[in-house]
């Protein structure tokens, strides 16, 4: 299979409804474009279902999510590798170690054969590099206008030690708040990329597997939670832990890492970098004593990792402090500024 996207193997350049009517059609988009690219021992695409292997002494950990993006090739990334990298980080960020997925992917009439290589071939490479496979998978088209190209949905399946516990319920007053690199990245990279505002630039996402630093993470005394900032970035995961430990946050303006082409654009089209999307970075929440460390932990793979706050006694709500000194309410995102983002 050409990852290049040369001329494509099927004797149609679009994907049409017949591709996705059970018939030869079907047959040969999956044997010729699907399996190449996701090929692993326990990939048959001829069964109804798999049998996988199980760890022993381990507990199984399940996620699933779905996935779209406009455009579906965007600096940095695409849906395809998107979509492996947001299942294995969101197992990783609870503690367990990613090692199956199953692919539904739903395709547009129209779609180029071409294009649908490419991010099959994005699919399968970061599936590799992040130490999972595909096992099962279907594929269903749709007509023209009903979808924007081509969605996937992803379940993924990891196991974890028992000895491993993470959730809010940990999170105490005086815990410090970190995070593993600058904010906003996807979503900035994704707004340019669809220049639609008449702006430009070379700013990349952050979508990538989060699973070292999750692995280095887990390895500090005192590490309470951690989750992937995706929808509603970093702003949005400060509000669920502070309604569900009923505690509030402290975050510091001048330590949070944003880059200065993502506060640019940002600035000019009125965006606050807090609340867009990241799919590279984990926030995480650690207690006073293990900071430090874990903050070198992450430093060691990330180096612009930064502490960038502390749970407070009081009102549940997430204060910023400023750099001029003040403070104000972030408050909980209402709106949809990027819609098609992840």
């Amino acid at each position: 299979m050409n990852d290049r996207g040369s001329a494509p193997p099927l004797g149609e350049t679009h994907i049409a409804l017949s591709h996705g009517n059970g018939g030869r059609m079907m047959r040969e988009l999956i044997e010729r474009v699907f399996a190449p690219a996701l090929k692993n021992p326990l990939l048959d695409t001829g069964l109804d279902a798999v049998t996988v292997p199980m760890v022993s002494g381990a507990e199984l950990v399940l996620t699933t999510d779905g996935f779209t993006v406009q455009p579906l090739e965007f600096p940095g990334g695409d849906i395809g590798s998107l979509a492996v990298h947001g299942t294995v980080n969101d197992l990783a960020v609870s503690g367990a170690q990613p090692r199956y997925l199953t692919l539904s992917a739903f395709l547009e009439e129209g779609l180029e054969v071409a294009a649908l290589q490419r991010l099959v071939a994005s699919i399968g490479r970061a599936a590799r590099d992040s130490g999972v496979v595909v096992v099962a998978g279907d594929t269903k088209v749709v007509g023209r206008g009903e979808c924007d190209g081509v969605y996937f949905a992803v379940t993924g399946v990891g196991f974890r030690s028992p000895s491993v516990r993470l959730g809010m319920d940990l999170i105490r007053p005086g815990d410090r708040v970190l995070v593993t690199g600058p904010v906003g990245d996807h979503g900035a990279a994704v707004m340019l990329a669809r220049e639609e505002f008449g702006l430009r630039g070379d700013l990349k996402s952050d979508a990538a597997s989060v699973l070292p630093l999750a692995n280095a993470l887990l390895g500090v005394p005192g590490l309470r939670f951690m989750r992937d900032p995706t929808r509603g970035g970093l702003a949005t995961v400060a509000h669920e832990i502070a309604r569900a430990t009923r505690h509030g946050l402290r975050l510091r303006e001048g330590d949070i890492p944003v880059r200065d082409a993502v506060a640019s654009v940002c600035e000019l089209l009125g965006y606050d970098p807090y609340y867009l999307a990241c799919e590279g970075r984990i926030v995480a929440v650690v207690d006073a004593a293990g900071a430090d460390a874990a903050l070198a932990a992450a430093r060691a793979l990330s180096p612009e990792a930064a502490l960038i706050g502390e749970i407070m006694t009081g009102a549940p709500q997430v204060v910023l402090a400023t750099s001029f000194g003040g403070e104000r309410v972030l408050d909980e995102l209402e709106d949809t500024p990027l819609p098609r983002i992840c």
